[in-house]
């Protein structure tokens, strides 16, 4: 079984061509992929590539480039913080539900490395191995053709451009019943895309042997417009994690991109959205039970059609105690951007909130800050504050906190 190269990397790094097998035909590719999403993935150098603030996974012919998040830039790159940082991504979108593993096929670990792309692709297949133990369903679609005996509605145009000689054959539009549907065609298209970038890897196998459980069903090719047409039910709620998974593979996956023989397959994630949306989750969680509600995406009217929306917002009693807006990076200076500092302000203003907070991570358990200043008044009753605090992503063992929502809770909810 061959080894496919695996390059890891951190968020705002630089990736030279002719590194770590990274060459030419990838930079391309990389640059293909990034004009398609408007340039927000990289930052292109005449030699090479820099990350920006995406994290997860790239594969492109034969290589696969992980993207880890790092909160200190001056931690050093070894392959000790790069397993753990691996394993944060991991654990954030288990906790954020991008992701659903019981545990990361620790049986394969010991004959390769294992990255993102494998713990999706295993995920995929697991479900779909479930579903055909179960039992596949069947569904009714409508079929025109020729057939032998009269069923269904008769075309009579069809039939007489079709059929003049064969008497016998009845050109028809009728209903069938059986496994070849929209569904099980998108599931055969994810299985495809799986099985040619998974050559050479131990998922391989588990896809062959996938494959061959699976019916015959139509070649599909799959875009957005395509999973608008699923029709939800009762009856194919089973396949709803699997669908999920197909459709972030399947709109994902971008062969010939380079122009030339390379298939690529990008699953990337925005580090200040997953953060924002990890503190939330967290944040819920601690908050159950007591007489504090936690809310996100509550947008308000700004301008013109623009609306405003802070990250979360924190309310005791139908009044907002805090508002949280949660900034991915590591805070050097002893003051946020004065950019920052307004958008709290206006927050504060149509919220009616008198404190809001800006939350950003820290590396280590001793990071935990809490820190309220004053805005200059502009009134005899103006009185409300901005926050800037820090708070440990990883605990006393070097692993992503599972307690952040609580330190967060009594960190800075309950004194605010």
């Amino acid at each position: 079984m061959t080894k496919k190269n695996i390059i890891q990397v951190f968020e705002h790094s630089f990736l030279a061509t002719g590194d770590k097998g990274f060459h030419n035909r990838h930079f391309v590719a990389l640059s293909k992929l990034n004009a398609l999403h408007e340039y927000q993935y990289f930052d292109l150098k005449h030699n090479g590539v820099v990350f920006k603030q995406y994290v997860g996974v790239i594969q492109i012919d034969g290589l696969t480039i992980e993207i880890l998040p790092k909160i200190d830039r001056y931690e050093s790159d070894t392959e000790e913080t790069k397993k753990k940082w691996q394993n944060v991504l991991i654990q954030m979108l288990k906790a954020t539900r991008k992701l659903k593993i019981q545990q990361v096929g620790q049986a394969n670990v010991s004959r390769q490395s294992i990255h993102l792309l494998d713990i999706y692709f295993e995920w995929f297949l697991d479900e779909v191995q479930l579903l055909i133990h179960q039992g596949l369903i069947k569904q009714y679609y409508k079929q025109t053709g020729n057939v032998n005996a009269l069923k269904g509605k008769l075309e009579f145009a069809g039939h007489i451009q079709r059929n003049l000689v064969h008497k016998e054959r009845f050109y028809t539009t009728h209903h069938v019943y059986e496994k070849d549907h929209l569904i099980h065609q998108i599931l055969k298209q994810a299985l495809e895309i799986i099985a040619e970038l998974s050559k050479g890897t131990y998922i391989d196998g588990k896809c062959k042997t996938v494959q061959l459980n699976f019916p015959e069903v139509k070649a599909l090719q799959a875009n957005e417009k395509t999973f608008l047409k699923v029709p939800r039910s009762r009856k194919n709620a089973p396949y709803e994690t699997a669908l999920s998974i197909a459709r972030l593979i399947i709109l994902n996956y971008a062969p010939n991109i380079s122009g030339g023989s390379e298939k690529m397959l990008a699953l990337l994630f925005d580090m200040n959205r997953l953060w924002e949306e990890y503190v939330l989750v967290k944040l819920k969680q601690a908050a159950e039970g007591s007489e504090i509600s936690i809310y996100g995406q509550n947008s308000k009217p700004f301008w013109n059609g623009i609306h405003i929306r802070p990250d979360i917002v924190v309310k005791k009693e139908d009044k907002v105690k805090l508002i949280i807006d949660t900034k991915w990076k590591n805070i050097d200076q002893p003051q946020p951007s004065t950019h920052d500092l307004r958008q709290m302000y206006v927050y504060n203003e149509y919220w009616n909130s008198e404190n809001s907070l800006l939350l950003y991570p820290a590396n280590n358990v001793q990071g935990n800050t809490n820190v309220f200043y004053q805005f200059v008044p502009l009134k005899s009753d103006s009185h409300h504050h901005c926050g800037l605090g820090k708070i440990s992503v990883l605990d006393e063992e070097g692993r992503l906190d599972p307690d952040i929502g609580k330190k967060i809770f009594d960190t800075f909810i309950t004194k605010a």
